[in-house]
């Protein structure tokens, strides 16, 4: 039998995640998000191309990241946060840009691995929580994904601030998508399989 206090938590986390959510988003720096589409137009057009980055739920943050923007005219592809010191920054390319996020933005991880693409050549888009941190001083660009709250019981485990991390980088996606004038033919050529593929709609 589920407790009710189990129930009152829930409740109080959905309410923390709605005001968080609503706020984040009326809070969006429009200006950071154009200068991190221009430093990836920029970059791609010297040939360059994105991965994104992360350590721990950023990371998972990150893959669905990449799989988005490549989804939608970007290609883009995740970029291991700890492997990368251990042989996958030979992904990257000098002109590249790495996304990388991090909610503290001083994860000793991420730090190395923000080092090591330096290292090669590349630019870095941060996306965190806090604008003092080192990954903000340490990037050409940050995107701000702050939230006051996670929103548990116990107001560790990420949950607010992943929101945060998904909106800003979806808010990315639909502006390179615009960019590139990404149309539904251009989608479905992409995205043949699935229900998605098989809608004619709008086409």
């Amino acid at each position: 039998m589920i407790q009710e206090k189990s129930i009152k938590a829930v409740e109080i986390f959905l309410r923390s995640a709605k005001e968080s959510f609503t706020a984040y988003a009326d809070s969006i720096d429009l200006d950071a998000c154009r200068a991190a589409a221009e430093l990836i137009l920029a970059s791609q057009a010297a040939g360059g191309r994105i991965h994104v980055t992360g350590i721990g739920k950023p990371g998972h943050v990150a893959a669905y990241a990449a799989s988005l923007l490549a989804s939608t005219g970007n290609p883009a592809v995740f970029l291991h946060g700890t492997e990368a010191v251990h042989g996958s920054c030979g992904q990257l390319v000098a002109g590249d840009v790495v996304i990388a996020i991090s909610n503290s933005g001083e994860t000793a991880e991420l730090k190395a691995t923000v080092n090591a693409v330096h290292m090669n050549g590349c630019k870095v888009i941060a996306v965190t929580g806090n604008p003092d941190s080192w990954l903000a001083a340490h990037s050409d660009c940050t995107l701000l994904a702050g939230v006051r709250k996670e929103g548990g019981p116990l107001n560790r485990a990420p949950r607010n601030s992943v929101n945060a991390e998904m909106l800003i980088l979806q808010a990315l996606s639909v502006l390179l998508q615009v960019e590139k004038d990404w149309t539904p033919e251009k989608y479905v050529r992409c995205h043949p399989g699935g229900k998605l593929g098989e809608r004619k709609d709008d086409l």
